[in-house]
C-alpha cells in the first residue's frame, strides 16, 4: 500500500511539475515530455484501481490468519466447474473437509503477470518453485487471499485475491462443504460475496 501510494504521488507530481517546467521554457522541451504527459495520467489510473483490492485484502487478512501451504496444484486452463472467468486457479484444503480439496480462482487480471509466469504449464522450474510454497489467508469455500513468500520465507509478497467460484445450485455446496453458521458470519465479514453464502 505504501509503495503503490508513492507512486501515486510520484506519477502526479511529476507531472505537475514537467508541465510547470514545460510552461516556463522553450517549445522543443514540451514535445521532449510529450510521452510523459501521455502516459503519466493512465499510470495514476492503474495506481488507484490498486486501492480498493488493498482495502478488500486488509478486511479478509483481519478476519483470517495466515497459513503456510506446500505443493497446492495450480494451473491457469479453465475449469468446467468454476462458473465466471477466471485467470488461473489453485486447489486448497477446506478446513470443514481437510481431505477435500477446492479450486479458488483469480478474477481479476490485474498485476497477475508475476503469477502467470510461474503457473505456465511450460514455465522454467526455478519459476515454478517460487510457489511451490504459499501464504494464504482466507476460507477456500468463500474469499481468500494468496501470497509467495519472500526468498527467506519469512513474510508474504506479491498478494493477490482468490474466490470460490464453483457453480453453486441451490446453495448445496454449502453443506457439502462443512460451513456452519460460524463459517458464514466469518466469510461475511471478510467480505465474501452474497452469491457465495
Amino acid at each position: 500500500m505504501a509503495m503503490n501510494l508513492l507512486g501515486l504521488a510520484g506519477w502526479l507530481g511529476g507531472w505537475v511539475a514537467l508541465l510547470g517546467v514545460s510552461v516556463y521554457s522553450a517549445d522543443w522541451v514540451a514535445w521532449v515530455f510529450l510521452p510523459f504527459f501521455v502516459y503519466a495520467p493512465y499510470r495514476a489510473l492503474v495506481q488507484c484501481r490498486y486501492f480498493p483490492a488493498a482495502l478488500r485484502m486488509l478486511r479478509i487478512m483481519r478476519v483470517y490468519p495466515w497459513q503456510v501451504l506446500h505443493g497446492a496444484p495450480h494451473g491457469l486452463s479453465d475449469r468446467p466447474e468454476v462458473t465466471s472467468r477466471h485467470y488461473g486457479w489453485f486447489e486448497l484444503p477446506n478446513p470443514g473437509r481437510p481431505e477435500q480439496c477446492l479450486p479458488v480462482v483469480f478474477t481479476r487480471h490485474l498485476r497477475l503477470e508475476w503469477w502467470s509466469r510461474r503457473m505456465a504449464p511450460r514455465a522454467k522450474p526455478h519459476l515454478k518453485s517460487e510457489i511451490k510454497e504459499i501464504w494464504f489467508a482466507g476460507d477456500v469455500r468463500f474469499v481468500g487471499v494468496i501470497a509467495a513468500p519472500t526468498p527467506r520465507g519469512t513474510a508474504p509478497r506479491r498478494l493477490q485475491i482468490i474466490e470460490q467460484r464453483m457453480e453453486s445450485p441451490d446453495g448445496q455446496h454449502l453443506n457439502e462443504w462443512g460451513a456452519g453458521p460460524h463459517d458464514l458470519e466469518r466469510g461475511r465479514r471478510a467480505g465474501g460475496q452474497p452469491a457465495q453464502f
